[in-house]
């Protein structure tokens, strides 16, 4: 198998709830609290660390080559390993000053929290590194520009192997900048397009909580969950002509948002294939309750006081990469599910005494079948949440920075989980939604669903996901999954 690593360029279910059941609350500091459980207690203070810096700029041996998942394991599940990780400089974007940005066609949403430590650039053929948030670095908020695309003909001089294959490596590339003409006339750009998360899902503003969902095979879709009792009467949402759903919850008299933090939702949808409920397709965390199969959506938007703020600034690019690939759920050396704490307690310090300069990990997002090892992914924004909460994983990610270590997310967009309960699989009843109708949208020998690269929403969907990892989470670069099955209609399966 063989490593790509690019640096600095760019490439291109129905579950019923009874009235009176019991709210499942989150603290950012302990770990998940479930119906009739208690905390365990917050995790150890990273402070209590102090690991010599061995890392050199230089190449060097590695003794004890470690991964925590072996290839062997991924072969006998049937994993493609083909991948890239690129890593980008926010020095080596072309940046300009007081760029005005069009309107999108969906309204924006009336968020208001966080506006001030987002990065401001993503270009959609791979990840891009934004200025990092900080309470003890100062940063400058700039507006950047994506550039728009090139000639596209560098890339013979890079490999000049490729000319026997002009022709249709410029079919590809003129189809590319087709795509990207109509995203600028119609959604100002990328780097709108690239936030649906600031539209969709949930986003709360000073006057209360709007809820936006794209499911265009819906009838009818209302909001409902721990907050109003799972009544489908009491919050029912109004459909625009793009098929996206929508309802606006007001604060409640005091003050207080209409969902309290922790608490459980779903959308209930009457669809093509019948009533269903479903998490949200945007949804930031969900949980599995002991005894239950699917998993729970949560409302996750804790008190400004419990929101982790990241300490340490993002490491600058190094000159070369030395990657040590890990699970956080099997990296404990006791047999159990590892936490996001006790990783960065624990296992970081270990990667940088040997000389690591980055840790790719994998399964971050939330996948119901842990045996998967994270690969069939059913929420895509949210952390995997039998490791800890999102807080947890920032404050994994902050440490990492502290350390000196660039932090890489194993992320996956090449195929998605078939759960229905818990996934986004005929998330509006319909098997178009989005992935692939019929055999085309199903990967026989993952026994997953393929997405549909060609549409509009899908893209917004998929581009927004890795924004949101880089900004909200502060990861440094991405390993993408199974890029073979997304280049390819034969998946790398075929000749």
């Amino acid at each position: 198998m063989t490593l790509v690593v690019l640096t600095g360029k760019i490439y291109a279910r129905k579950s019923s709830y009874d009235s009176d059941s019991s709210s499942l609350t989150v603290s950012a500091s302990d770990k998940v609290l479930v119906p009739g459980t208690q905390s365990d207690g917050p995790s150890s203070s990273t402070d209590q660390l102090d690991v010599p810096d061995t890392t050199t700029e230089e190449p060097q041996v590695i003794d004890c080559l470690e991964a925590e998942v072996s290839w062997k394991h991924r072969e006998i599940l049937g994993v493609d390993y083909d991948f890239e990780v690129v890593v980008l400089n926010v020095d080596d974007l072309t940046m300009e000053d007081d760029v005005e940005v069009k309107d999108k066609i969906v309204p924006p949403s009336q968020l208001t929290n966080d506006d001030d430590n987002k990065a401001l650039v993503e270009e959609a053929s791979g990840p891009l590194k934004g200025t990092s948030s900080t309470t003890k670095v100062e940063t400058k908020e700039i507006k950047k520009s994506i550039p728009p695309p090139g000639v596209g003909q560098r890339i013979y001089e890079i490999d000049p192997s490729l000319n026997g294959y002009r022709q249709h490596l410029e079919y590809r590339y003129e189809q590319y900048k087709r795509l990207r003409e109509e995203i600028d006339k119609f959604e100002g750009g990328l780097e709108m397009f690239s936030r649906g998360f600031e539209n969709f899902g949930f986003t709360r503003s000073a006057t209360g909580i709007t809820y936006r969902e794209w499911a265009p095979g819906a009838k009818s879709a209302s909001l409902i969950g721990d907050f109003n009792n799972w009544n489908p009467n009491a919050d029912v949402m109004t459909r625009n002509e793009f098929g996206v759903w929508e309802v606006f919850l007001p604060n409640n008299a005091d003050g207080s948002p209409a969902i309290p933090h922790g608490s459980r939702v779903k959308i209930r949808m009457d669809t093509p294939s019948g009533i269903k409920d479903s998490i949200p397709a945007w949804i930031k965390f969900s949980v599995q309750a002991p005894g239950e199969i699917p998993y729970n959506g949560i409302y996750y938007d804790p008190p400004e006081e419990e929101k982790y703020i990241f300490q340490h600034p993002q490491p600058n690019r190094p000159k070369s990469l030395r990657i040590y690939e890990a699970h956080v759920g099997m990296s404990s050396t006791e047999p159990i599910i590892n936490t996001y704490a006790n990783f960065r307690d624990e296992v970081l310090p270990r990667i940088k005494r040997l000389g690591y300069n980055a840790v790719q990990i994998m399964a971050i997002q939330e996948h119901s079948y842990y045996a998967s090892f994270g690969y069939h992914v059913t929420n895509f924004f949210a952390p995997s949440s039998r490791c800890g909460t999102p807080d947890e994983l920032k404050s994994l990610i902050d440490k990492a920075h502290e350390l000196g270590l660039l932090v890489l997310m194993d992320i996956v967009h090449s195929h998605a989980s078939n759960n229905t309960l818990d996934g986004i699989n005929m998330f509006d009843g319909t098997d178009s939604h989005y992935f692939h109708s019929g055999s085309r949208g199903y990967h026989w020998m993952w026994d997953s669903r393929l997405f549909n690269y060609g549409s509009w929403e899908v893209l917004r969907f998929l581009l927004s996901n890795a924004r949101w990892w880089l900004e909200e989470f502060k990861f440094d670069g991405f390993r993408f999954d199974g890029v073979t099955s997304m280049m390819y209609t034969h998946h790398g399966l075929q000749s």
